[in-house]
């Protein structure tokens, strides 16, 4: 049993961006009685985030005061990665946490009864302007995705998102995804270890993947797009009991969650100044990069089409099914 929750921990990585904030997640779990507005009440509810764009929404969110019309404090506690993720949902540090699709699916996978309550960040579906991509140097003899196979990739952890969205886009391609050589390089480093020589093509996300871009790279796959164009990344979760012993707490977290992710897509500006606010990214580069795309309604295809490649490469033993695991 030691063996099999160590794997947990190992596995459930995230999109996780040290370089963009830090923090740690609380010790106090479940909900309890906070403070007042007046003479209501407010349930506190404790959320694990990464502090990255993606998680945008809740913050815009809880500053325009959703989760109080629902009656809800939100702690927010940040995370440097996936690490403290799902074990904090597990344990009761956290009420609710955002996480990625794939790194939900391991949980699973090894026994974890975990489950998404909302959306969190989806593909923009526009090839050449999405949230990540595959960047080769100048001068690179790498066209297309196929042309990654033998080839070494980095990807900010191995076994999760990026590699498995990879494989599926060089198979699709035409290439042998077995062949692929997949590296751990965070996205900050991912730039300097492409400029070096140090890999052959690097997967970069936002605000990374601009930079790379605007020093000579070129991206080669868009590889959220072309594994999906309605692919959903991430999303926030949390352990089954708490839907079934807290479902009014649950549904209140969602209906303001999902109002958060409504106003965030039609307010980009909103989200850019958000972002500011809880990351070191500055406001030249807030500016340029490119926004993920919010939604309320998972895609049940593309989240189909996501596990399937996850199992069929082996960071699953077995494909997910979505009525398990979404809303």
């Amino acid at each position: 049993m030691k063996r099999r929750i160590i794997a947990v921990l190992a596995a459930a990585s995230v999109l996780g961006l040290s370089a963009c904030g830090s923090g740690s997640p609380s010790s106090t779990g479940g909900a309890t009685t906070g403070g007042a507005t007046g003479s209501t009440a407010l349930t506190k509810v404790s959320v694990g985030v990464i502090p990255i764009v993606d998680c945008a929404p809740i913050y815009l969110g809880d500053k325009q005061g959703f989760f109080k019309e629902e009656g809800l404090q939100l702690d927010i506690q940040t995370a440097t990665g996936g690490a403290a993720i799902v074990p904090g949902v597990v344990s009761g540090s956290f009420d609710f946490a955002f996480s990625n699709l794939i790194s939900v699916m391991v949980a699973k996978d090894k026994g974890l009864d975990l489950k998404f309550v909302a959306n969190g960040a989806s593909t923009t579906g526009e090839k050449g302007k999405d949230i990540g991509g595959v960047v080769v140097p100048a001068g690179s003899s790498i066209q297309s995705p196929k042309d990654l196979a033998g080839k070494t990739v980095s990807v900010n952890n191995l076994s999760n998102i990026g590699d498995t969205t990879i494989k599926s886009v060089v198979e699709k391609d035409g290439g042998d995804p077995k062949s692929v050589k997949f590296v751990e390089v965070a996205f900050p480093d991912a730039p300097a270890a492409l400029a070096n020589k140090q890999v052959d093509a690097a997967w970069i996300l936002e605000p990374f993947l601009s930079k790379a871009v605007a020093d000579g790279g070129t991206i080669v796959s868009s590889n959220f797009v072309d594994m999906s164009p309605e692919l959903d990344i991430a999303g926030y979760f949390t352990k089954a009991d708490t839907i079934k012993g807290k479902a009014e707490l649950t549904q209140k977290f969602t209906r303001a969650m999902n109002k958060s992710l409504e106003y965030a897509q039609a307010h980009p500006q909103e989200v850019r100044d958000i972002v500011g606010t809880y990351t070191k990214i500055d406001e030249p580069t807030r500016a340029k990069m490119v926004l993920p795309h919010y939604r309320v309604e998972f895609n049940k295809d593309a989240f189909k089409t996501l596990g399937d490649a996850a199992a069929k490469y082996g960071t699953l033993t077995k494909a997910p099914s979505a009525g398990d695991l979404l809303p």
